[in-house]
């Protein structure tokens, strides 16, 4: 899989991830993928880390793990197989393919939706691929659930525009384009989904930007680019169309003021803030990897979880048995 300003705007999290990461096919993720193509697309997308703001979680051995800044980690849950995190509740889906909820520092958890195949949470609410392969969505003030669009292989909420890509591979967006996160030149709300894109296989948001993975391995961004997580690409203010900021990745993803990509190999690239405008190798043999606000978070194909501000050095977490 595909790569990864100011305080105006919300943070928020984004992943990359490559091939070898690939979630454990249990009984009920086999059996999800079997009813639709595209929720089979969906559930190759899932996620073992999740990062927003500070609050991150980690999926180690279908042990959920959860923590803030550099507290020690502490176990959530057993049995999960896909996270995802906004600023105040973890999520993740189980083995029985339902969407569990539970507040930051708790371990009361609660099913808020079943028969999933993918869900990503953020500042509106929560968007779900299901087993059929529709797209729902939860908004931030409700706990009703509607469908969004009949078909989707991967969707992402940002802070301020969400976005999902349909079987075809096209890229659509909603939500605010002040900063040029629809990639269209439009710089105005469309007031729903609008399609932006072609091609797309994976698509990531941030503070005021969006990066997507093209099917040829580049990666694509656009939107605010104050301190340069879109590189050379409209730097020092925005990019109102979408643009190429990597070659050759099979992971991608963004945190509020760099991106990062991984490339086949396992090597991870990043870029933006203290990083500099051009891709820079930070790290070897990684599985997935994903954006904060100002951090990268990482496990590697041996299992170990990885942490670091962006332009230091990445550094071990310490989990507990």
């Amino acid at each position: 899989m595909p790569l990864l300003l100011a305080a105006a705007f919300l943070p928020y999290t984004a992943m990359a991830q490559s091939p070898r990461a690939a979630m454990a096919q249990t009984p009920g993720a086999v059996e999800c993928a079997a009813q639709n193509p595209a929720a089979a697309a969906a559930i190759k997308r899932r996620a073992p880390i999740a990062l927003y703001y500070d609050l991150k979680l980690a999926l180690v051995g279908g042990r959920v793990y959860e923590w803030r800044g550099d507290d020690r980690p502490r176990p959530v849950l057993y049995g999960a197989e896909h996270v995802a995190v906004n600023a105040g509740h973890g999520h993740a889906i189980d083995a029985d393919n339902r969407v569990l909820r539970w507040a930051a520092g708790s371990d009361r958890t609660e099913v808020v939706l079943e028969d999933v195949a993918y869900v990503a949470a953020g500042e509106s609410g929560m968007l779900a691929i299901r087993c059929d392969g529709s797209l729902w969505q939860r908004k931030t003030d409700s706990r009703n659930w509607s469908r969004i669009a009949d078909a989707a292989i991967h969707t992402w909420v940002g802070d301020s525009a969400d976005y999902y890509i349909d079987p075809g591979g096209r890229l659509h967006a909603t939500g605010k384009a002040h900063r040029g996160q629809y990639g269209n030149g439009r710089l105005e709300e469309a007031g729903g989904w609008v399609e932006v894109a072609d091609d797309a296989v994976a698509v990531f948001s941030h503070t005021g930007h969006a990066v997507y993975l093209r099917r040829d391995g580049a990666v694509l961004g656009t939107g605010g680019n104050r301190f340069g997580p879109l590189g050379a690409h409209g730097f020092g203010d925005k990019a109102e169309r979408w643009g190429v900021i990597f070659e050759g990745a099979s992971g991608a993803g963004t945190g509020s003021r760099h991106s990062i990509a991984i490339q086949p190999d396992g090597s991870l690239w990043s870029w933006g803030s203290a990083d500099g405008l051009r891709p820079k190798r930070v790290l070897a043999g990684t599985a997935a990897a994903t954006g904060g606000d100002g951090e990268t978070l990482a496990i590697l194909n041996d299992g170990t979880v990885w942490n670091w501000r962006v332009g230091s050095s990445p550094r071990k977490v310490s989990l507990p048995p």
